[in-house]
């Protein structure tokens, strides 16, 4: 048994947030006793399982030195053999004084500058590319670990839900749908998407076509006024932030991830995981986990017209679609399945606890 501390320092609920809620969860369901610990009035909090313990600490900022002492107290307290802190402001709030104390692994999503990071005794990405990149930075390749994120597997879809989200929204039945989630920042490509989107038909297939932009962020006002601009306010529909995006995976025709920069790309597991054919960008996310024309299909990064030839050839063909969902879906039962992310970790744990327990004999 391995009982782990996770510490998350973010307020929004993204990919990151979202995985750090469905590992924790998964790895307490295992019968291990697991903490989380986030800043107070998350949105993740609900999303948390009945047997993750939580409990919280402000984190204001990386200098907040009252929050590095009340980690210090928790883990004082608590006692956990492992402590993993996610992205950089738990990691930088979290330094022990004894080194005899608990492990402390940094889990890293990003290409996120070394030295905030180096203090902790071994380090988890979610990409080969990351950890190769950690390698170059100077961290001994024999304490960096590449695991994959996974995703919950979904409910079916029943037509009555799909409709009264249809009806919801303003879509007729018969339309063709576009989705487009995450954080409404420069780096996710919304832009790009809307500009492209400008370019398609209106009907497709004598069917008509929607945009669905499912997320908030700094960005959201200036790109709906953008959309204005395009004359597609009648064509668009934005929902904000969703604690559960799944029914608008289980609408959507087509799964389009714009990104400029994605260093994984949680939404393509997604919706891999509900059987949705996914477009994306040549970020590094989206070349690790896409086999374009296989398992996806892949276009150029911040190239508009490419994304609008791509998004108009895939909604004209129902039969690549649905074979690009069906090699999603084998991707992820074959990669990324929660037993096995979840053994992994485990296994790491235990290896990591063994050596050192050896190195202290």
């Amino acid at each position: 048994m391995v009982r782990t501390l996770h510490i998350i320092g973010s307020r929004g609920s993204g990919g990151a947030e979202r995985f750090f809620a469905r590992l924790t969860t998964a790895l307490a369901d295992t019968g291990n006793p697991v903490l989380a610990l986030t800043r107070p009035g998350v949105q993740l909090q609900g999303e948390l399982g009945g047997n993750v313990e939580h409990r919280t600490i402000p984190m204001r900022n990386v200098w907040d030195l009252i929050s590095v002492w009340q980690i210090r107290r928790v883990i004082a307290d608590w006692r956990p053999d492992i402590v993993q802190t996610y992205m950089g402001r738990a990691t930088r709030l979290t330094h022990q004084r004894e080194r005899s104390g608990p492990l402390h692994i940094a889990r890293l999503g990003g290409y996120y500058p070394v030295r905030q990071y180096r203090h902790a005794d071994a380090w988890i990405t979610n990409t080969r590319g990351i950890a190769d990149y950690l390698i170059g930075e100077g961290l001994p390749a024999t304490r960096v670990f590449q695991i994959p994120n996974f995703v919950s597997t979904p409910a079916p879809a029943s037509e009555a839900e799909r409709g009264r989200l249809r009806l919801a929204l303003g879509i007729p039945e018969q339309a063709c749908v576009v989705l487009g989630i995450g954080r409404l920042h420069a780096s996710k490509g919304f832009a790009d998407l809307l500009k492209a989107f400008s370019m398609l038909p209106a009907i497709i297939g004598r069917r008509p076509v929607f945009l669905i932009i499912v997320g908030a962020g700094p960005l959201e006002r200036t790109l709906q006024r953008e959309a204005e601009t395009l004359g597609l306010e009648g064509r668009v529909r934005w929902t904000g932030w969703q604690a559960e995006p799944a029914p608008y995976y289980r609408l959507a025709d087509l799964m389009v991830c714009p990104s400029r920069h994605e260093p994984y790309g949680n939404v393509i597991l997604e919706a891999w995981s509900h059987e949705t054919a996914v477009l994306a960008t040549e970020t590094a996310g989206g070349r690790e986990l896409l086999a374009s024309g296989e398992n996806g299909w892949l276009v150029p990064c911040e190239n508009r017209e490419r994304l609008a030839s791509a998004i108009t050839t895939l909604l004209e063909d129902d039969g690549l679609r649905a074979q690009l969902a069906a090699g999603g879906r084998q991707t992820l039962q074959a990669r990324f399945s929660k037993h096995t992310i979840v053994k992994a970790y485990l296994d790491l744990y235990q290896k990591l606890l063994e050596e050192q327990r050896r190195s202290e004999e």
